[in-house]
C-alpha cells in the first residue's frame, strides 16, 4: 500500500513537473504557427506547422536572412511571417527584380521568382525591420504601403523548423549574404556606439 502511495505522489510529481515546464515552453520560449498561403515558398507551403522561437530576440535583435513570425495591426487576428532583408537605418530598393541593400545587390539563390515590381528606395526607420516573402509577387510585404516597416517589438520570434507533416520535417534555413558582411560588421559597430553615445 506504501509503495503504491509512493508511486503515485512521484507519478503525480512528474506530472506536475511536466506541466510547469510545458507552460513555461508555450509562454516564454517557444509557439507553434501555422502556414497561411504561399508568400514563402518555396521555403515554407501552405498549411505546414513551424516551431518558433520566442526567445532568441529577448536575447539579441533580429539578423539579415532569419525567418521571423510578427502581427501588424491592420491585420488584427493574424501572424505573419517574412524574411528578415532589412535592417534598423538602411536603404533598400528593388529595381528590376534585384534587391539592393544601401546600393550591393542581394544573391538570393533561395528564391524561385524575382519581383515584377521596383520599389524604393526606401529608408528603414530605427526600430524596424524590412522584411519580404520568399514568393515575390504572391506576398503581402514591407514592399506594400500597407504593411511597411516592421515594428521590432512586434516581432513574435524567430522560425526555426517545420515539424509537420513530419514526412516534410525539417530545419528553417537562414539566408547568408556573404556580400554584406563587412557592411552588417559596420552598421552592427554603429549601432553599439550610438547605443552608447550619451
Amino acid at each position: 500500500m506504501r509503495r503504491a502511495a509512493a508511486s503515485f505522489l512521484q507519478f503525480a510529481g512528474l506530472t506536475l513537473v511536466i506541466a510547469v515546464l510545458t507552460a513555461f515552453v508555450v509562454t516564454f520560449a517557444a509557439m507553434a504557427i501555422v502556414v497561411q498561403g504561399s508568400s514563402m515558398e518555396p521555403a515554407l507551403h501552405d498549411g505546414e506547422r513551424v516551431l518558433v522561437n520566442k526567445l532568441v530576440y529577448r536575447l539579441r535583435p533580429p539578423r539579415r536572412g532569419e525567418i521571423v513570425v510578427f502581427r501588424h495591426e491592420r491585420m488584427p487576428g493574424r501572424m505573419l511571417i517574412k524574411r528578415v532583408i532589412g535592417l534598423p537605418q538602411e536603404e533598400l530598393s528593388i529595381a528590376r527584380g534585384l534587391v539592393s541593400v544601401s546600393g550591393a545587390p542581394l544573391v538570393e539563390d533561395y528564391i524561385t521568382e524575382r519581383s515584377v515590381e521596383d520599389h524604393g528606395p526606401v529608408y528603414v526607420p530605427r526600430g524596424r525591420l524590412f522584411v519580404l516573402g520568399d514568393n515575390r509577387n504572391h506576398s503581402q510585404d514591407s514592399a506594400h504601403a500597407h504593411i511597411g516597416a516592421v515594428p521590432l517589438d512586434a516581432v513574435l520570434g524567430k522560425a526555426f523548423a517545420v515539424y509537420w507533416p513530419f514526412a516534410s520535417a525539417r530545419v528553417c534555413r537562414d539566408a547568408a549574404y556573404p556580400e554584406l558582411a563587412e557592411a552588417d560588421q559596420i552598421s552592427v559597430r554603429g549601432a553599439t556606439r550610438a547605443q552608447g553615445a550619451p
